[in-house]
């Protein structure tokens, strides 16, 4: 077998590259921690690549700049959306908004009841309940439209 420079075989060069190649095509780490906590990966952005995860389940969802996702309904997504993770749910959401008329809405909590076909978000006197087919794929942002007053 041919040797490359400093004791690099060709073959661990190869798998060097597929190792890149098939993690550059994974979901972020966002979309996983959302899967491992059995919530679709889709609730969030592609532009939602990094999270800090804090103490008590808190996190802090990072995106690039603040965007609209068209579901049934608009959501903008702020640059940072707070909430406390747990299985199957993220509570005390502050960051996601939907339109509905002329006025953003703040979602407060996102719920994935287990072997069910839908996703129930929350707001502050009210729920909605979705597909849970929309939030299978990860969706592409788009610019935000305007922002909610607590954004300006």
């Amino acid at each position: 077998m041919a040797t490359l420079h400093r004791g690099f075989s060709a073959s661990s060069i190869l798998l060097l590259l597929l190792l890149v190649l098939v993690s550059s095509s994974s979901a972020s780490p966002v979309h996983e921690i959302l899967k491992k906590n059995a919530l679709p990966p889709g609730i969030f952005p592609d532009t939602a690549k990094n999270y800090t995860l804090f103490s008590e389940g808190r996190i802090l969802i990072k995106l690039d700049a603040p965007c609209n996702v068209q579901f049934d309904d608009l959501f903008q997504y702020g640059r940072a959306i707070w909430g406390k993770l747990e299985y199957g749910r993220i509570s005390e959401i502050s960051g996601i908004w939907f339109k509905q008329m002329i006025t953003w809405i703040p979602i407060t909590g996102i719920v994935a009841p287990a072997n069910q076909d839908f996703v129930v978000l929350l707001f502050t006197l009210i729920s909605k309940k979705y597909p849970a087919k929309n939030f299978k794929e990860i969706p592409s942002c788009r610019a935000d439209e305007s922002l909610p007053i607590s954004e300006v």
